[in-house]
């Protein structure tokens, strides 16, 4: 009994002991740690444990700036392997940026390659310390030799790692180093940070990416071999290294509602997602959503569900469709509301199939489901299968999303999909899927407006003609246009126009956006209306720029765009002519919806 005593005594020291030194840690005082490290030392009646060896370790490495606390933390890791303390993956990585602030890379690195020798697997922080200090002191196959070290471990770098090297790559002027950089980023990232976008910048401004290429430009690959390489890379890229040559054009742009790039013309691509890889994610949510809704095997009902009343070609994420605007509480949740995103997203995608609405059951119950209309509405869906009310204590995010993976059908909701239950997911496939499949709406007094995905990929591309466009991060593409950084080689395919008023080409009219465009019934009316009431001079001047009829593939304008505007001349000088006649109609006001 009294040996029982004496160990709750002993493990509510060793608890205050951690508590101490956790609140120590959540608050950087380093300080206090070594105080406590050392009272432990002297007193002699306890000794310090893997975990709090740690914490002492974690937070010398975080204020290893002085000279003291890069002492202190050497001297408690020698005491560690002293008491024989058994390191592990925290203890490595902490000593490793210990090494950094000593500016030891061979250090920091030797700490990744002792976890290997004890069998303890590495992260990504673990390599970190090394890869940072050789980068930035240059010691560049230093640097590319813990990359390596990182990849065959199957550690995978994120984008700041990918920075680093490829700054150092740049600085260098490798420009084999660049390219496959480049390529790892678009594989790595769907948009790049602010920095890593002056890095690239950096690059197609140099010397070296002037002459990127130059040992190849006399045996180019033909056009068929860079189209067989996009086709076999499932679009988006090539990666025969760099093509075209000279000097290269970087431009901040912007794309059109067809994906085409506002400054070179190029049409950027959609990049096929892998069949494989969407089952495998169906397959592994399916996994994750079973551990998670364990309670009565409901997620497995769910399934039981689908194979019953499915397929679908449209899922609505009901919570975020009907709390949309609203105040959040059972007063706020709109079924009218939900009710017009139901049907709109039907007759937008111009499916015969009811969308799937997917609701948590207590809002079927609540004070907004007894009125009449709401009651109506869920009987309509009730009676057409087309509702699935989720049990209490069940997280509706796993049942929309899965629902949506499994029959490869849109998605509508505005939710952001951020929080923990999505990094769960990962962040290579899923990001894709979601640019493919989420539609976001935005509502009005008339009907709701969806915010279909885009017709191409949010993704570092490489044209078959040589041609970069790098996404940057921030903008939406619905409130806000996203920036795109165009990076061309003069002369890729475009021509410069310096006549303002040369007369456009027949076989390459200039078109106007898709949402600026009549249509081909109203552009007709609009063109004989105009001619009853303009004088002739003006008739022959619109005749002479005669607007081109809208096509559902708008021709290539890259011929006709100048790399150095953002606008075509000609655009301005249609639309004055245009409005001038419309000034000279007295009878009958025409608006050419330019």
């Amino acid at each position: 009994m009294e040996e029982l005593k004496v160990k709750r005594r002993k493990d509510s020291v060793e608890l205050d002991l951690q508590h101490t030194l956790e609140m120590c840690s959540k608050h950087a005082n380093v300080m206090q740690a070594l105080e406590l490290y050392d009272k432990v030392v002297a007193e002699g009646s306890m000794s310090f444990d893997q975990y709090c060896f740690n914490v002492v370790l974690y937070l010398c490495s975080s204020a290893a700036t002085g000279e003291f606390c890069l002492k202190r933390g050497f001297q408690i890791y020698e005491a560690m392997k002293l008491q024989g303390v058994l390191p592990n993956e925290a203890t490595f990585t902490a000593v490793a940026r210990l090494a950094v602030a000593k500016g030891d890379g061979d250090l920091a690195f030797d700490m990744v390659k002792q976890m290997a020798e004890a069998k303890i697997t590495p992260r990504l922080r673990s390599y970190s310390p090394a890869l940072y200090t050789y980068c930035k002191h240059k010691i560049a196959d230093k640097a590319f030799e813990v990359d390596e070290h990182m990849r065959a471990a199957g550690v995978r770098p994120e984008e700041a790692e990918l920075e680093a090297v490829l700054k150092l790559s740049v600085e260098l002027g490798l420009e084999d180093k660049v390219y496959s950089l480049l390529h790892r980023l678009r594989a790595t990232v769907r948009e790049v940070s602010a920095s890593t976008v002056g890095v690239v910048q950096q690059w197609f401004t140099s010397t070296a990416a002037v002459n990127a290429g130059k040992l190849n430009w006399s045996n180019l690959p033909q056009t068929d071999a860079v189209k067989k390489a996009v086709e076999r890379g499932g679009g988006g890229w090539h990666g025969l290294g760099w093509l075209g040559k000279g000097p290269w054009e970087v431009n901040t742009s912007q794309l059109d509602e067809e994906g085409v790039c506002q400054t070179c013309g190029e049409r950027l691509v959609t990049i096929d997602l892998d069949p494989r890889e969407t089952e495998m994610f169906a397959e592994s949510l399916f996994k994750l959503a079973c551990q998670r809704e364990a309670k009565n095997n409901e997620f497995r009902k769910f399934q039981a569900w689908l194979d019953q009343h499915g397929p679908f070609d449209a899922i609505v994420d009901a919570a975020n469709v009907a709390l949309h605007n609203q105040n959040f509480g059972d007063r706020g949740f709109n079924f009218y509301q939900l009710n017009a995103v139901v049907n709109g997203i039907q007759k937008k995608i111009g499916s015969n199939r009811e969308p799937l609405v997917l609701l948590h059951h207590q809002r079927t119950k609540g004070r907004a489901a007894t009125a009449s209309s709401a009651m109506s509405i869920l009987k309509r869906w009730q009676n057409a299968d087309c509702i699935y009310t989720t049990p209490t204590g069940s997280n509706d995010d796993w049942y929309w999303l899965y629902a949506a993976v499994r029959y490869k059908c849109v998605l509508v909701t505005n939710d952001e999909m951020r929080d923990h239950l999505f990094e769960l997911l990962g962040n290579e496939f899923f990001p894709k899927w979601k640019e493919r499949h989420q539609v976001r709406f935005t509502l009005n007094r008339k009907d709701p407006v969806f915010h279909m995905p885009p017709p191409y990929s949010i993704v570092i591309q490489e044209s078959e003609k040589g041609s970069w466009h790098i996404p940057k991060s921030g903008g939406d593409d619905i409130a806000m246009p996203r920036e795109w950084l165009c990076v061309c080689r003069p002369g890729d395919q475009r021509v410069e126009v310096t006549e303002p008023e040369e007369q456009l080409s027949p076989k390459e009219p200039h078109l106007p956006r898709k949402s600026q465009r009549p249509k081909s019934s109203e552009s007709s009316s609009i063109r004989h209306e105009s001619e009853e009431c303009m004088p002739v001079a003006m008739i022959f001047s619109a005749q002479k720029v005669e607007v081109a009829e809208p096509q559902e593939q708008p021709p290539s304008l890259k011929k006709v765009r100048s790399p150095r505007r953002s606008h075509l001349p000609y655009s301005s000088t249609i639309l004055q002519k245009l409005k001038a006649a419309e000034r000279m109609c007295t009878e009958k006001p025409i608006d050419f919806q330019i």
